[in-house]
């Protein structure tokens, strides 16, 4: 299952895959046509073997947020999300969780409980290092962390946040209109005015706003001749409308099975990729997402082909607040419960003297394709609140000792469902 598990989204590829090394790289076959070569040695990101499990299983929890997002949203229209932009948030998050509420973001994000210290150590090698994979793609990785100036940050977390997220702490009124665009700025700013804006407000009794932001932005290895692209037919589940085909013929990485047919276009010297997956006829989009979910993309199965290539220009928005139960009824229904409960979350070491929640979370994410390439960019947030249970409290005295017959019940909490019901009498 691991094996097989590897991203579909250029920005979450923790290793290169097979694509082309130049744009020159074009082989004359005479006046019948040209076939542009795309086939190349991938050179991979240096990740430690514990990274390299935690790069392809948070790949697995990629595409179980794909299938999530595609259950839950019914529209029928296009959507982009990054997940390791979601991935970055929680992962500062559990820098100051603990217990039962660690374990759960860490599982679910597929790191296994793999403690703090590693979480850290594999989210700064994504910073530090996929920027530099490949000079002609741009890909900014940026963290913020917004605090309300009534509160004081823990040393530890602190210089966590510094060390291995690049996120310096800043303190602001949260009771000032000034600190909304502030940080409608930093977004603004760090994803090249794509997504310019992430709070429509700030709500004066959150402690902290936590913040992702990604941007991507590359040309194709080689680019579409704009000549090229015409209005085309495209069929969609309520007919055929017309759409900008891109096109060109390609020697590139191609897989084909009975549920859909796949290739890898590259970017820039190679290192990156888009991966397109096209169901079959007889397929739905929902019949590979479901696949893939559970069982990965077998990036082995992929050869050299000369293939005649057509894909769309297209322009998609995205906005976690406009699905049903937004970002954080996703996350539930993935398995992180605990860190969104405002009593019974256990992130104690954010705030001095503080339990924390995440109260709100939220993202929103834009892509660009055309003939010269892609941009995309995405931001997420959180917002920290105080549990309700957080504040020292003086509790009433008791004594029970239970030395004379009692009636006792077995309950299951969530739902209230008494199990069981007895007595003792000690007889």
């Amino acid at each position: 299952m691991r094996k097989l598990l590897f991203i579909i989204a250029a920005v979450v590829l923790s290793s290169a895959m097979a694509s082309c090394s130049s744009s020159e790289d074009v082989i004359d076959f005479g006046e019948s046509k040209k076939v542009v070569n795309m086939i190349a040695d991938p050179v991979p990101i240096q990740l430690t073997e514990e990274q390299r499990v935690f790069a392809n299983d948070n790949n697995g929890f990629t595409l179980n947020f794909l299938k999530t997002v595609n259950d839950a949203d019914q529209s029928g229209k296009s959507f982009i999300y990054s997940p390791l932009s979601i991935t970055y948030v929680l992962g500062m998050v559990n820098d100051a969780a603990t217990g039962t509420t660690e374990q759960e973001l860490e599982q679910t994000l597929g790191f296994h409980e793999g403690g703090i210290q590693a979480v850290n150590d594999y989210c700064k090698k994504l910073i530090d290092g996929l920027p530099k994979v490949d000079n002609k793609v741009t890909l900014d990785i940026a963290n913020a962390m917004f605090l309300n100036k009534d509160y004081t940050l823990k040393k530890q977390f602190q210089q966590d946040m510094q060390t291995y997220y690049d996120a310096k702490a800043e303190a602001l009124d949260f009771s000032s209109s000034k600190t909304l665009s502030h940080i409608n700025d930093w977004c603004s700013k760090k994803t090249n005015g794509m997504i310019p804006s992430i709070l429509d407000e700030v709500k004066p009794y959150m402690v902290s706003y936590l913040l992702n932001a990604i941007y991507f932005k590359a040309d194709w290895t080689t680019k579409f001749d704009k000549k090229n692209t015409k209005e085309e037919s495209f069929t969609t589940e309520k007919g055929n409308t017309k759409l900008p085909l891109m096109h060109q013929n390609v020697r590139i990485q191609y897989v084909n099975n009975d549920l859909f047919s796949a290739v890898m276009i590259p970017y820039g010297n190679s290192y990156w990729n888009m991966t397109v997956l096209l169901p079959e006829e007889g397929k739905t989009t929902d019949d590979v997402i479901n696949h893939i979910a559970a069982n990965g993309i077998n990036h082995s199965d992929f050869r050299a082909y000369e293939v005649d290539l057509k894909l769309p220009r297209f322009e998609t928005s995205s906005d976690t607040n406009q699905l049903e139960k937004g970002l954080i009824g996703l996350m539930r229904s993935m398995g992180i419960h605990l860190a969104f409960d405002d009593t019974f979350a256990e992130i104690p070491n954010m705030c001095e003297g503080r339990f924390l929640y995440i109260a709100m979370m939220r993202q929103k994410a834009k892509i660009k394709v055309n003939e010269e390439g892609s941009e995309a960019a995405a931001v997420t947030v959180a917002g920290m609140a105080n549990c309700t249970s957080a504040a020292p409290m003086d509790y009433p005295k008791a004594t029970f000792h239970a030395n004379h017959p009692f009636v006792y019940c077995i309950s299951e909490a969530s739902s209230g469902v008494i199990l069981f019901v007895g007595k003792f009498t000690g007889e």
